[in-house]
């Protein structure tokens, strides 16, 4: 499990979940267990926890305790699933957003721009839409789309126009494919900002990821017991901003609604002001928490 993904801010996640020992808790993120494990640890025999994860792969990390529930969905299915095992309300909900160290590490899952390999980038590798498909049959204009608005890259529409005329002399399978047929355009000195700022955006697009993010925290409000704690944590600024304008409004965007009386219609109340980021030594032995961001919210 340790190779498999290193748990960040592991300590501010599970004092952040107040946890009960004969309570219920959702871990939408399992992965390498990590976070799951240490739940447990602070539950009693009364308690219980469900762990979602998309990824086959994390399946080899399932947990022998009679405590732990294994669900191989995608956090988008949260209400459904929880409710098929009868697991309405729940004391707490861990979510901890974007890919794992591991699947990072995988050459051959193409989401690293360290390894040349197939473009694919599925977290759920059952899925038909891969990273390949995308560069090689969307429109330019969906290009554009996608890599200003989920890379938040500059030159967007230009780096649509070099991929969609790049591809009519070869098709790009590869993640060497792609850098080659994109190099005049990122700028010099900043070559990994620009391809982690690109490869974020394909794999939004061929996860959904904050499609799924917003179904997930639209049903957290509907799973969580009155009282009951919501922590997730985030890696990019596209996630934080849903986070917090969930937990602040109970939407994503516009003003808070009120009601005939005038108070906020949420169902969440943020626990911590802003968000929380993790301490320099934590950084300087995981590299990965630099960017981390953990919002809490009770719900109302």
């Amino acid at each position: 499990m340790s190779n498999y993904h290193k748990p960040v801010m592991l300590q501010e996640c599970i004092e952040a979940l107040d946890i009960k020992p004969n309570g219920t808790y959702v871990d939408v993120t399992f992965g390498g267990g990590g976070h799951s494990r240490e739940i447990l640890k602070h539950l009693g025999e009364g308690g219980r926890l469900i762990a979602f994860d998309q990824d086959a792969d994390a399946q080899q990390n399932i947990i022998d305790d009679e405590r732990f529930q294994f669900v191989d969905q995608n956090f988008r299915y949260l209400k459904n699933f929880c409710r098929l095992h009868g697991a309405i309300p729940v004391d707490g909900i861990l979510a901890d957003l974007g890919v794992s160290s591991y699947q990072f590490d995988r050459a051959e899952r193409g989401f690293s721009i360290r390894f040349d390999a197939e473009l694919d980038m599925r977290m759920n590798q059952s899925l038909e839409l891969t990273a390949k498909q995308v560069v090689n049959t969307y429109a330019e204009a969906d290009l554009h789309r996608i890599f200003g608005i989920y890379g938040e890259i500059q030159n967007a529409k230009s780096l649509a126009r070099t991929i969609v005329t790049a591809r009519l002399n070869s098709p790009m399978d590869t993640v060497a494919d792609l850098k080659n047929a994109i190099v005049g355009l990122i700028p010099r000195g900043k070559e990994n900002k620009y391809l982690a700022q690109v490869f974020q955006a394909l794999r939004i697009e061929v996860n959904q990821e904050l499609e799924a993010l917003k179904d997930f925290l639209i049903q957290t409000a509907d799973v969580l017991v009155s009282g009951g704690r919501l922590v997730v944590m985030s890696y990019h600024s596209l996630e934080d901003r849903l986070v917090k304008n969930f937990i602040a409004k109970g939407k994503f965007s516009g003003e808070v609604e009120k009601d005939f009386y005038g108070n906020d219609q949420k169902p969440l109340e943020a626990v911590s002001r802003g968000a929380i980021t993790a301490t320099d030594e934590e950084i300087k032995e995981n590299n990965r928490a630099r960017s981390a961001k953990l919002r809490i919210a009770v719900k109302k």
